[in-house]
């Protein structure tokens, strides 16, 4: 028997699961589909528990049955979980973590958290995620933590940027906000000839399709457009910038580290375009109240965080030792790729 560690990274497009030994070798993985206990299954959510944890239970076995392993060996096991939001789902997740035997040790953390520990070793500051969704989380020196879950209303990700550029070009075709090269982007995008078409195109009576699976391509065209100076495109880069920075201002002060120079751990698909515009606003948001807040893109995938904190669990201090086992260690990029959300 081998004693090994278990990370898993529950997200609404994927779950990942990584066994590890002791030392931080890496050395099976799984993967699996929707984690969410809220969206497992989007027809009918009083089945989402179930089909989330069947997709959970066969990322972990994979990875097991990959590593030669058996639950029985796993000190430690963590779940860094989209749906990890109130104190009933955590409660839900640990028992049924508990009921499979995945770990003598389990804890479960929302995924946010994940991305702090995968950005810094020390596990201590904000970590903010803008991807398709957004997520903010914090850990403060004495362990307290803090995650945005449903209070991130109004500075979500590409989906609520693509919506806010779609009503630009709507508010400017009626003539009642400023034109914009956004018009362009959208009619080219969309393959149409009028604002119009585009509206009908997503709203018909008629139309199959959901409108968050088609829009979200628009949001690099979005932030390229306000790159080069487009006033409607910066306004709402920026002004989401600051929306986001105002979340994660709210997260430093829950856990007792506003006004430190704490580490921002930025991370997720939306942050890494080219143009720094939206992480710029985000900074300077948060810097009217922790001038010293210290910026940083996450090293790692999210799972690695996680992988961290199991090992940290299980009794073993994150050296450059251990980071260094991981890293060599780490599957290849497939691993991680997204895939579209289907309902």
């Amino acid at each position: 028997m081998q004693e090994c560690v278990l990370a898993v990274d529950g997200g609404n497009t994927k779950t990942i699961a990584l066994v590890a030994a002791l030392d931080g070798t890496i050395l099976g993985t799984g993967r699996a589909g929707c984690g969410d206990i809220y969206n497992a299954d989007r027809r009918d959510r009083a089945k989402a528990i179930d089909v989330a944890f069947s997709n959970i239970e066969h990322a972990v076995m994979t990875a097991l049955m990959a590593s030669h392993a058996v639950p029985t060996d796993l000190v430690a096991g963590v779940f860094g979980m989209a749906g990890a939001d109130w104190p009933e789902d955590f409660t839900v997740l640990h028992a049924g973590m508990s009921a499979r035997g995945f770990g003598r040790t389990i804890l479960i953390q929302n995924d946010a958290l994940g991305v702090l520990h995968a950005g810094t070793t020390r596990n201590v500051g904000v970590s903010l995620v803008c991807g398709t969704g957004s997520a903010t989380g914090a850990r403060g020196p004495d362990g307290q933590v803090w995650h945005s879950s449903f209070w991130q209303f109004g500075a979500e990700g590409g989906i609520q940027l693509a919506d806010k550029m779609l009503e630009a070009v709507f508010c400017a075709d009626l003539g009642i906000a400023p034109t914009t090269t956004l018009t362009n982007c959208v009619l080219k995008y969309f393959g149409l000839n009028t604002v119009e078409e585009v509206l009908h195109y997503l709203t018909a009576r008629e139309q199959t399709i959901l409108k968050h699976h088609v829009i979200g391509g628009l949001t690099p065209m979005l932030l390229d457009e306000a790159k080069v100076g487009d006033g409607v495109a910066l306004n709402i880069v920026q002004g989401h910038g600051r929306a986001l920075g105002r979340i994660a201002q709210v997260a430093a002060r829950r856990v007792g580290i506003e006004g430190t120079a704490f580490p921002l751990v930025l991370a997720g698909g939306v942050l890494r375009h080219p143009s720094s515009l939206l992480p710029d606003a985000i900074t300077e948001q948060l810097r009217t109240t922790s001038p010293e807040v210290q910026p940083v893109r996450s090293r790692f995938e999210p799972v690695i965080g996680v992988l961290f904190s199991a090992l940290e669990e299980a009794g073993v201090t994150i050296n450059d030792t251990v980071i260094e086992r991981v890293t060599s260690t780490i599957p290849d990029a497939a691993l991680f790729e997204s895939i579209p959300i289907r309902d």
